[in-house]
């Protein structure tokens, strides 16, 4: 089955909060090799004016992944994830999230096109606190090989 181009232009309701945590943060900065003490260390974290510790930039990643599960796990949208390749992403930061944070994620399909056999996905993924506050931006694109690719 073909990636369905009529995803494009859909935007998906907001998903759950998520609710991030000191444990998560650390894992994740350790996993990236970010040693800033702001990323595990809470009184590091407030001594430079964040209200707990607060995650490496990627760390949007987590968060908007969890959105974008809702278009890959559709059967009607046609993605054969283990014909997926990660083609771009980019992060729009608008503060740093922060253990404590509950955050939520709209999915909008910008773009679905094909060439050459290859279905290029562009999503993107706008954060906010529960509070409606503006968090970050993650914008993907996806690759899907066809079945001859």
């Amino acid at each position: 089955m073909a990636v369905n181009p009529e995803f494009a232009g859909r935007v998906y309701p907001p998903n759950e909060p998520y609710e991030v945590g000191r444990v998560k943060l650390r894992e994740f900065a350790e996993a990236v090799g970010a040693t800033h003490p702001t990323h595990t260390d809470p009184a590091a974290a407030r001594a430079l004016g964040y209200p707990d510790v607060i995650a490496p930039p990627t760390f949007a990643v987590v968060v908007a992944q969890r959105a974008e599960a809702q278009l890959i796990q559709d059967p009607a949208a046609g993605i054969d994830f283990s014909r997926v390749v990660h083609a771009d992403e980019r992060f729009v930061h608008h503060r740093p999230i922060h253990a404590g944070d509950r955050l939520t994620t709209v999915l909008h399909v910008d773009a679905i096109t094909e060439r050459a056999g290859l279905s290029m996905i562009t999503t993107r993924c706008v954060i906010s606190s529960e509070t409606g506050e503006p968090v970050a931006s993650v914008s993907s694109t996806l690759a899907v090989r066809g079945e001859d690719a």
